[in-house]
């Protein structure tokens, strides 16, 4: 079991196969399609991570606001400061615009329509909005926001992997500008 620094409670570990013989009839689909199959699962896989960072996102916003509201400093609530207020405000934009792309890609998907390049545009931002939301979740929430006492540190943690499984930022970008090269042909 691998000692990750995030999604915790779900295990990772190495699976190795030596000398592995699968049988015709225990394939799994058409033989010498794994490739396009694995692919396929990837792309529509990249909606759900989306979504995962959406949720993210929003389970790091809805621990914080509540304890902006509480928190006094000079008689006054932190969400009550208009830097703080332009800080949340922000926030809460990012996180449903995020939302709608993983909205939208998934809205493509299900009617039968390409959605490869929304898939990843929504992977993309979403896993980029879910970290900026918990850097700046466990900031504006001070000293305790660097404690577990709050789950903004978890949320923090957590939300890096975004960038990694299911396709790097990087393998979204390209996939994104391919698309969009093909948009525009020369």
């Amino acid at each position: 079991k691998e000692d990750k620094l995030g999604i915790r409670a779900s295990s990772t570990c190495e699976i190795t196969m030596n000398d592995v013989v699968v049988s015709e009839s225990d394939i799994l689909g058409e033989y010498g399609k794994g490739y396009k199959y694995a692919i396929e699962i990837l792309n529509e896989g990249r909606i759900g991570i989306g979504a995962q960072m959406v949720g993210l996102s929003q389970g790091t916003f809805d621990n914080t606001i509540p304890y902006l509201n509480q928190r006094k400093q000079f008689g006054h609530a932190l969400s009550s400061f208009q830097g703080m207020q332009f800080d949340y405000a922000y926030l809460a934009t990012e996180i449903m615009a995020a939302r709608l792309l993983v909205y939208n890609a998934a809205r493509l998907k299900d009617a039968g329509k390409p959605f490869i390049m929304e898939a990843s545009m929504a992977k993309l931002y979403s896993s980029k909005v879910a970290e900026r939301v918990s850097s700046k979740c466990v900031e504006m929430l001070g000293g305790v926001g660097f404690t577990k006492d709050f789950p903004a540190e978890k949320f923090f943690r957590d939300c890096k992997i975004g960038q990694i499984y299911e396709g790097t930022t990087n393998i979204q970008l390209q996939t994104i500008a391919k698309h969009v090269q093909n948009m525009y042909p020369s």
